[in-house]
């Protein structure tokens, strides 16, 4: 007996001790000053592409732009897409533009602390120093919001921060933005916007029981997305199974139309609506092309003949 009570003395000494070398461990890593000039219409314009004026904005409840998004309901509790304005107290007014990289690129706010992945971070981990110049030099035109997003509505255990470095130790995933020799600069632009900037794996990836999506099933679905919703499959296969070509994809990423005639609803709805119709054609259509696997739109009509 006291062997035992010494061995659960022991191993409760550990489990304090690695508890506190966990919350000890930093995370993140320095970024190196950015000097170059940002391009505002740029930066928009990824701003766009990234869903920040989708997720960040609250407009159905009569939100200001990137003031505060709608809250997120998940199974480990509600998050509410923060202020992002240039206000200094509620928003990120007060910020460096090295600050502003390493919550872009890291997921790591000013006060070193992770944010939770209801922020797709991994998603902008590639980006450049360039988009990022480009994106502080457009939300650098946005008015200020003096008002405070409410606060997550997350419980125990999920709501201590220090678990998240575990959860970032097994699930940030390298984005894999970078072009593929021997694709075509259209199948590879594709592949920079739906793997990046636009993160669709984000909601068309199925996620396990902590939250990470499930690499080996990208794009297969996920039928448990925030309130409720889901999401369809969208690999090239399934795609085709349902009526869907490059031209018609490109097109519903304008529109929001699908071959069927139908709308999209829900945060589809939303993506298109405050994000993918501001795209360029030639980039719509380059997801689509990259979604499809094909490397123009001349192999891929004749592929579907």
């Amino acid at each position: 007996m006291r062997r035992f009570i010494t061995f659960l003395s022991g191993a409760a000494v550990l489990g304090a001790v690695a508890l506190g070398a966990v919350i000890a461990w930093p995370v993140g890593s320095a970024v190196a000053p950015i000097s170059l000039a940002g391009d505002v219409d740029r930066g928009a314009y990824l701003a766009r592409a990234s869903g920040c004026i989708a997720c960040h904005s609250n407009f159905e409840a009569g939100g200001a732009p990137l003031a505060g998004g709608a809250p997120l309901e998940t199974p480990f509790g509600t998050f509410y897409p923060p202020n992002l304005t240039t206000d200094p107290e509620h928003g990120i007014g007060d910020w460096t533009r090295e600050q502003f990289a390493k919550a872009v690129r890291q997921g790591i706010g000013p006060d070193g602390e992770p944010y939770f992945p209801s922020f797709p971070y991994t998603f902008y981990a590639n980006f450049s120093d360039q988009d990022i110049a480009d994106l502080w030099a457009a939300f650098q035109t946005v008015p200020p919001v003096a008002e405070p997003a409410p606060e997550h509505a997350v419980g125990f255990p999920f709501d201590q921060r220090w678990g998240l470095k575990l959860w970032r130790a097994a699930f940030f995933y390298d984005p894999d933005t970078e072009p593929v020799a021997g694709r075509s600069d259209a199948w590879n632009r594709g592949r920079e916007l739906v793997r990046g900037p636009a993160h669709c794996g984000a909601c068309h990836t199925p996620r396990n029981l902590a939250g990470g999506r499930d690499i080996g099933a990208s794009f297969a679905g996920n039928s448990q997305l925030p309130g409720g919703s889901k999401a369809p499959a969208i690999r090239a296969r399934d795609l085709a199974e349902n009526d869907w070509t490059v031209s018609a994809l490109a097109y519903a990423l304008q529109t929001g139309i699908t071959p069927s005639g139908d709308a999209f609803g829900g945060s589809m709805a939303e993506v298109v609506r405050e994000g993918t119709r501001f795209l360029t054609a030639e980039d719509r259509q380059a997801m689509a092309l990259y979604l499809f696997d094909q490397d123009s739109i001349e192999t891929a009509n004749a592929t579907s003949k």
